[in-house]
């Protein structure tokens, strides 16, 4: 008589078993068919609807584009007068740092440092420097001028249209 329990016991267990694996499959089921479904415009699109990776987002050229018949594109910046000449400014929420080598050259950098992803935040004079291990790079070039870090700072692009910087 003593079998009836643990039997019953048994049974109950592997039918929870079955249950969760079940749940667990509709769930991760449910899920991969939302990961593929469409950005809701109906039209079957088969492009990404997110942004692409900020290493893709980089533009080589630092050199900034001043062209007074185009209509400003991009994102604004602010106004040139807010970088000094021989310095620069972050844009913490870009992730960009611009500055301004000589007077009107704006170049513009990615303030991502390229040792290990902290930001680059601080501008004293043509020298660039992360907080976190303290790498230098230059505002002419964003080339490093000391480590850890190896690597430059990559370019991204900017637009000067009128006294506003863009981010193209």
């Amino acid at each position: 008589m003593t079998d009836a329990p643990d039997r019953a016991s048994t049974v109950k267990r592997r039918t929870v078993i079955q249950g969760v694996g079940l749940v667990g499959g509709t769930v991760a089921a449910g899920g991969l068919l939302a990961a593929c479904g469409g950005g809701g415009d109906g039209g079957g699109s088969d492009t990404a609807t997110s942004a692409p990776p900020q290493s893709d987002a980089i533009t080589p050229s630092a050199e900034a584009t001043t062209d007074g018949g185009a209509p400003a594109t991009g994102t604004e910046l602010g106004s040139t007068s807010d970088v000094p000449v021989g310095g620069g400014r972050v844009y913490e929420s870009e992730k960009v740092l611009v500055a301004q080598p000589t007077e009107g050259e704006f170049k513009a950098f990615s303030s991502v440092c390229t040792h290990q992803g902290c930001a680059v935040s601080m501008i004293e004079g043509t020298t660039m420097t992360c907080p976190c291990h303290g790498s230098e790079f230059s505002t002419d070039g964003g080339k490093v001028l000391q480590g850890p870090a190896t690597k430059a700072l990559p370019g991204r692009e900017v637009r000067v249209e009128g006294d506003a910087i863009f981010l193209v």
